[in-house]
């Protein structure tokens, strides 16, 4: 991409442009938080409508076998093909954090991998609180958090030294949510399987915007949500890969009926399902599935290749103008100029943050509001969502921050956040 080129040239070459139209859009807003909930589909709230009157509403319990038996299976099937799997290596259902707590567990039982946990200090909180929990479960030392210089971005030495260490079962998040660092998936998969260790990656915060390969980077088992850049709404089912070697040597701790091999036989004694279903415990969240699988469907329509490298067009567009145009006035990039280690948001931090933040989100008059969200303790964080983010909403975007500093918007807002920043 040619970073001279103009906002307007760079949307009129857009493969993506005409999928804005498909969600719902805010007039005088540009919405840069998609890396935290995604937008709304047009057509789930059409999905959500027709299932809730028609399936639940007029056909009632007939629409488990009408349609709703084969709904997890076949969203489970869309989300394969994003991170290019087999389809009966993904699991959807449930929460990440219970899908990290089952498969935490299973590998534990196992005894395939050295009972030890790890960790780093990038990785999202909720991760370490589930696998602290495990570690109380199973009576075996508390997970090891490997500490990096920096909490914007990993030290792969330092990783592939504790790993050498100290083998056992590492949980990473792919893109870290901080400052969208990106880990080197095969390089850490092939370092870790050499050393009797395994790493159960988790793609929240990059499924349906960086395109993942589970086969070429020799990934095991993984977890990620939903609701960020598949757009599948809040508390959107998550999911679980399982490379289909490894499904037969692992058992789920929940043994819930839907995990059971003829779960309507209503057996008293649990038998677990020969395949990934074994993982499932209650009945699945029928309504939110649906709802899912419409955002799912438009991720597979644009191409996750095609989304892909959106990404990187636009968050190289807008680490140019911040480096040009931002760092002068105090603000510090904290997310890495290589496109190979980021995901797709854009961490900026500054020393009134906080204040900037709220400029953006509440203006004073009919300046243009911009959503993106903050983390403690410095950090606004900018979701590059492709497809449904402009290359001009960036630049109206560094416009408005430029603009707040030179004007000292943000002397007249509060320094107290509230609980969701």
């Amino acid at each position: 991409m040619n970073q001279r080129m103009s906002s307007q040239n760079l949307d009129k070459m857009d493969k993506l442009v005409h999928f804005k139209s498909r969600f719902y859009n805010s007039n005088n807003e540009i919405y840069m938080d998609g890396n935290s909930l995604g937008k709304l589909p047009i057509q789930t709230k059409n999905q959500i409508s027709s299932l809730v009157e028609n399936q639940w509403g007029k056909n009632l319990i007939r629409s488990w076998n009408d349609h709703w038996l084969e709904l997890p299976k076949r969203v489970g099937y869309k989300i394969a093909k994003l991170i290019n799997a087999d389809k009966e290596e993904v699991l959807v259902g449930e929460s990440t954090s219970v899908n990290l707590y089952k498969l935490g567990c299973a590998l534990v039982a196992s005894k395939i991998f050295p009972k030890q946990l790890l960790t780093d200090s990038l990785n999202f909180p909720t991760d370490n609180y589930i696998l602290d929990g495990i570690c109380k479960q199973y009576s075996v030392s508390k997970p090891i958090v490997i500490s990096h210089n920096s909490d914007l971005r990993a030290d792969i030495d330092i990783l592939k030294k504790k790993i050498n260490d100290c083998s056992g079962i590492l949980c990473l998040s792919l893109v870290t949510y901080k400052s969208a660092y990106r880990y080197p998936m095969k390089l850490l998969n092939d370092y870790a399987k050499k050393n009797n260790s395994i790493i159960i990656w988790d793609l929240s915060h990059a499924v349906g915007v960086v395109d993942i390969d589970v086969k070429k980077t020799n990934t095991i088992v993984a977890i990620g949500c939903t609701y960020k850049y598949l757009n599948g709404g809040p508390g959107s089912p998550a999911f679980i890969y399982i490379k289909k070697s490894m499904i037969k040597k692992l058992n789920s701790p929940i043994q819930g009926w839907f995990g059971h091999k003829r779960p309507f036989d209503f057996s008293n004694n649990f038998v677990p399902a020969d395949g990934i279903e074994k993982f499932e415990a209650g009945t699945q969240h029928i309504i939110s599935l649906a709802a899912l699988e419409t955002g799912i469907d438009i991720t597979l329509e644009a191409g996750i290749k095609n989304i892909s490298n959106k990404s990187k067009q636009m968050s190289t567009y807008m680490i140019s103008k911040i480096k040009n145009e931002l760092t002068p006035l105090g603000f510090i990039l904290e997310s890495p100029e290589n496109f190979d280690e980021r995901g797709s948001h854009v961490t900026l931090s500054h020393e009134h943050s906080w204040q900037i933040c709220q400029c953006l989100t509440n203006p004073v008059g009919n300046k243009i509001k911009v959503i993106p969200d903050f983390r403690p303790e410095r950090y606004i964080r900018f979701g590059l969502a492709p497809l449904y983010l402009s290359f001009n909403d960036i630049k109206i975007t560094v416009q408005r921050l430029k603009e707040i500093v030179e004007n000292k918007e943000y002397e007249n807002k509060k320094k107290g956040r509230p609980i969701v920043t």
